[in-house]
């Protein structure tokens, strides 16, 4: 049961309309409060197993049950949000409004996340030697990066994935500008693209962290575990999780586009795709030049 509410008699474009209340917020709330303990104790490592047993173990399964409870939750929202938009008179231009606000700042806060990363590897990067720092100084040798650390060349790899990912942004804007012309096969084709794009990008960032010549974490076996492989792996890897997330939103879209959804004026799932896929975008830019280029200047290259 719905119920159409008005701010004024003669007001139409501020009507909005009351939808019944969803189970999914609080859910994926509990979800990813299990992804993200069930992270840090599996991230742990021999440090967790000195406070309880198994808790690599146990700390892994959490992760994997979070993050199958995320997607289950996702899948589930999003599907309650299509067919409510399907309703005639359901989502209303101020429902609609209200829904961009709750993009607009969940990727806000998806930037916090990459913020912390990036404090993490800046602090390491320009204080290398800072005596406070546990070992800091004996592990880096008051180098960064780390003194017999070797990095990965900007100029392979890297530049390749930032030309993929600059040319996803593009197909992306090519084939909603189709839309817009009422040209459902260029949304298509351009949706097709930039899949293409983002699965190449994912595909050839795994095979760099492959063959990465540093390693995550800290273990003192080994040479090359410090904090230059901890903040690199998690800043890359959280935006390369980003890329599969948006590849999938894109990949939704793209199902739903050949059903025959969307059209000049009603587009506002793929319009979310559309923002989530260029901040995806300029983190990555960001990345690259912070991390690859300034981070690794005056290291050893691979």
């Amino acid at each position: 049961m719905t119920h159409e509410v008005t701010t004024g008699p003669s007001d139409k474009d501020r009507n909005y309309c009351l939808v019944d209340p969803s189970p999914w917020p609080i859910v994926m709330s509990f979800a990813v409060l299990i992804l993200a303990t069930g992270a840090v104790i599996w991230l742990s490592g021999h440090k967790g197993e000195a406070i309880f047993p198994h808790s690599k173990e146990i700390g892994a399964g959490g992760f994997f049950l979070g993050l199958a409870a995320v997607l289950a939750t996702m899948f589930v929202w999003w599907r309650d949000v299509i067919n409510e938009a399907n309703r005639p008179g359901w989502h209303t231009p101020g429902v609609q409004n209200g829904l961009r606000w709750g993009m607009a700042l969940f990727i806000f806060s998806e930037v916090m996340f990459f913020v912390a990363w990036f404090w993490a590897f800046f602090d390491s990067a320009t204080f290398p030697n800072d005596a406070v720092q546990y070992m800091r100084t004996e592990v880096f040798g008051g180098l960064w990066p780390p003194k017999g650390t070797m990095v990965i060349d900007p100029w392979h790899l890297p530049i390749i994935n930032t030309i993929i990912l600059v040319s996803s942004g593009g197909t992306l804007m090519w084939g909603l500008k189709g839309l817009k012309e009422n040209n459902r096969g260029q949304l298509i084709k351009g949706l097709m693209f930039t899949i293409g794009l983002g699965l190449l990008f994912t595909t050839l960032q795994v095979y760099e962290f492959i063959h990465a010549p540093f390693v995550f974490g800290y273990d003192p076996r080994h040479p090359t575990a410090n904090n230059y492989g901890s903040t690199f792996f998690m800043a890359t890897g959280f935006h390369g999780f980003h890329v599969v997330v948006g590849t999938i939103f894109l990949f939704v879209c793209l199902l739903r586009a050949r059903a025959g959804a969307f059209s000049a004026h009603n587009h506002l799932g793929l319009e979310f795709a559309e923002w989530y896929w260029h901040f995806v975008d300029a983190v990555w830019i960001f990345l690259f030049i912070c991390i690859y280029v300034w981070g690794n200047w005056g290291g050893v290259m691979e």
